[in-house]
């Protein structure tokens, strides 16, 4: 198709949008700097590193700074400080911290200030089991085995007896003895009363569960776990109502073994 002349001399180019022009060229003005700083950070080198261990409930902790810095050493060669950031591997760093026995996470990053920050969150032991055939051993809140530490001894329920030793898949087990005990064992440490009261649970050779108070001279026969929620709910009735009227030393045995009963002996 032909343009005539005067059609030609007519023609209009379209506006210019230099308020575009001037976004795009700021946009890439940014991603200049951007990449120049991110590229500059990458070749500067930590200043610090600074590790910060949650303590436990209580307050308390398991492992120290110094662990933590010795296990980086064995990894890494050094501590990571003055290590140029570009090189560092915080997913890697992080999956050594968390191989200590006494650490359930561990989150790695570095700051604007490139210091390089390890926050560690500790394993909150909830069992202390000491069973027949020698074993001695913390088991934390997901059933985790845990070591002894150095610098704190918890203060958690103990579980003695005729106990199935750990592996580390006992609580896919259908039927096991551990199993049963870290059940009761998280069952009482969710209750308010007996978190405080209960300090033992003993489960003898036919498969029966003992209860041990913090206070008082009895034993608290709860036999097998059928029903187990029933059977504390009535001794904690018992507790309420009778026992202030009978004494805490009147009794040797409060069994629970017997649907709807509290049945007493001195």
């Amino acid at each position: 198709m032909n343009m005539r002349l005067s059609d030609l001399l007519n023609y209009r180019l379209p506006p210019i949008r230099y308020e575009r022009i001037v976004l795009w060229l700021f946009l890439a003005a940014v991603g200049v700097i951007l990449l120049s700083s991110v590229s500059r950070r990458q070749r500067d080198f930590t200043a610090e590193v600074q590790i910060d261990i949650r303590p436990l409930e209580s307050g308390a902790s398991l492992l120290s700074e110094r662990e933590v810095r010795q296990r980086l050493v064995l990894a890494f060669g050094n501590t990571l400080r003055s290590t140029e950031i570009g090189q560092l591997d915080l997913h890697r760093i992080e999956t050594v911290v968390e191989e200590d026995p006494f650490v359930v996470a561990a989150d790695a990053y570095v700051s604007q200030d490139n210091v390089l920050h390890i926050r560690v969150k500790q394993r909150e032991p909830v069992l202390r089991v000491l069973d027949n055939n020698g074993g001695n051993y913390y088991l934390d809140k997901t059933g985790a085995m845990m070591p002894f530490s150095p610098l704190h001894t918890p203060r958690v329920l103990v579980a003695t007896g005729h106990i199935a030793p750990y592996a580390p898949d006992f609580l896919m087990k259908k039927k096991n003895t551990l199993k049963e005990v870290f059940q009761l064992a998280l069952l009482l440490q969710d209750d308010p009363v007996w978190s405080v009261f209960i300090q033992q649970i003993h489960l003898n050779q036919a498969g029966e569960f003992t209860l041990i108070p913090l206070i008082g001279d009895q034993k608290i026969l709860l036999g097998n776990l059928r029903n187990v929620e029933d059977k504390l709910k009535r001794l904690k009735i018992f507790y309420q109502e009778g026992m202030p009227y009978a004494g805490w030393r009147k009794y040797k045995t409060l069994s629970l073994k017997y649907d709807g009963q509290v049945v007493c002996r001195r």
